[in-house]
């Protein structure tokens, strides 16, 4: 599913104009995306958790040289699903 598709879908079933739909999924992303650049977490109860995820320092390999690459520790993104969600995916998805 594209963003599109969601947005078609939230407004056939609420009955709030495409536009509105869209700016309001573009500013929920946009709020993700700073409070996670800030350091802070997301938490939605049954949904799920927007988290920021420490990976440590490592030794890389560039290929082409064949050298090692110091690569410093940094945060990534992550998304965890609440326990709700997940058994809900899997109830659907095996059909009881």
């Amino acid at each position: 599913m594209r963003k599109a598709d969601l947005v078609n879908q939230i407004s056939e079933k609420t009955g709030i104009p495409k536009v509105d739909v869209l700016v309001t999924l573009e500013t929920m992303f946009k709020e993700v995306k700073e409070s996670l650049s800030s350091g802070q977490n997301i938490y939605i109860r049954g949904f799920g958790s927007f988290i920021t995820k420490k990976r440590a320092a490592k030794i890389g390999r560039n290929i082409k040289r064949n050298t090692a690459v110091h690569i410093p520790e940094h945060y990534i993104p992550a998304f965890k699903p609440a326990k709700e969600f997940v058994a809900d995916v899997k109830k659907q998805r095996s059909g009881t």
